[in-house]
């Protein structure tokens, strides 16, 4: 651990940053009517008896007048999934409500929807804390839901999950200096064929073997790929496979190739019988991703998500994403 002896802000940021918190929003009425509302990772409890909880504002902040004079505010906890939403209340400039369906709290406070915990509060005391203004508020209402939060760590986003419980521990091999059932590429493997186990019956049916169905799913990614395209697509997965899985699909009419270009050299798409395919086989599998999802809860669900993705990265750092960037 290294030891700070001159005070740096810089620093001292950096190590506030530390200590994990949730993502909070911040909503109250101006006196004209003007709904507002800030993100905050200041919030806090205070006291179950009376319930009082707090949170921090910044004495430059532009909404701060608004806030100190508002009798009411809500706090709202927001879920794994409400990132977009954090960062169009933390930008300056915009109307952050725009688009957004909202309810009315105590004192006619705008209360976000489908948020993981809400406390409508009437402003108890506020105190001055440096350069913050500390609100202390009285709990008048509050609902919950049992969705997973955002979590913030170290300047970025973050995702937080139940862990096992301190007698769950995974079995060891019998074989000395073997794995366990906590070996990486065990739970990876295991999970693959038990999850794709479920569809193979439909792959069966449609004459498709793995490879040719990831192959197939690959070119619903782009109404038409070329031959680099699909090569980086593959690399790490199919590598010598491709060729052979490829001509399967273009042999089957699933596919088809282009006639060859020197912008774009040897290119394919999928065929009207190859997309058909294709949605049908991604309809069951994103049926059973669904019900998987269901079972670990959607906030353990991204988590999972984030970390096989951060893995595929790690283990191939020059991986290229073929998918469009989600809007």
């Amino acid at each position: 651990m290294t030891q700070s002896t001159a005070f740096d802000p810089k620093a001292f940021r950096q190590a506030l940053g530390s200590f994990a918190t949730g993502v909070t929003i911040i909503t109250t009425r101006a006196a004209d009517g003007t709904p507002l509302g800030l993100t905050a990772s200041s919030f806090n409890s205070v006291s179950l008896e009376p319930p009082l909880v707090l949170w921090s504002l910044a004495n430059n902040a532009m909404s701060f007048e608004h806030f100190r004079d508002a009798g009411h505010w809500a706090v709202h906890v927001l879920t794994a999934d409400q990132e977009a939403l954090s960062g169009r209340f933390a930008r300056r400039g915009e109307d952050k409500f725009a688009g957004i369906d909202i309810e009315e709290g105590a004192g006619g406070v705008p209360l976000l929807k489908d948020c993981a915990a809400r406390f409508q509060c009437r402003t108890a005391s506020t105190y001055q804390g440096g350069d913050h203004l500390i609100f202390i508020g009285e709990v008048l209402a509050f609902d919950q839901s049992e969705t997973a939060p955002l979590v913030f760590h170290g300047g970025r986003y973050a995702h937080a999950t139940r862990r096992d419980g301190p007698g769950e521990k995974p079995r060891a091999a019998e074989l000395a200096g073997s794995f366990g059932e906590d070996f990486l590429g065990y739970l990876l493997g295991r999970s693959h064929f038990q999850f794709f186990g479920q569809i193979r019956g439909l792959l069966a049916e449609a004459g498709l073997t793995d490879e040719a169905f990831y192959l197939l799913s690959t070119l619903t990614l782009k109404h038409v790929m070329t031959g680099a395209e699909l090569e980086r697509g593959m690399a790490g997965v199919l590598n010598r496979s491709a060729c052979d899985a490829i001509g399967d699909l273009v042999a089957r009419g699933l596919a088809e190739q282009l006639p060859e270009t020197a912008d774009q050299g040897v290119a394919y798409q999928l065929t009207a019988a190859g997309s058909d395919c294709a949605l049908k086989l991604i309809a069951a599998a994103k049926a059973l991703e669904s019900q998987v999802l269901e079972r670990l809860g959607a906030g353990e669900g991204a988590v999972l998500k984030s970390l096989l993705n951060r893995l595929v990265h790690a283990i191939d750092p020059g991986v290229e994403a073929l998918w469009r960037p989600v809007d």
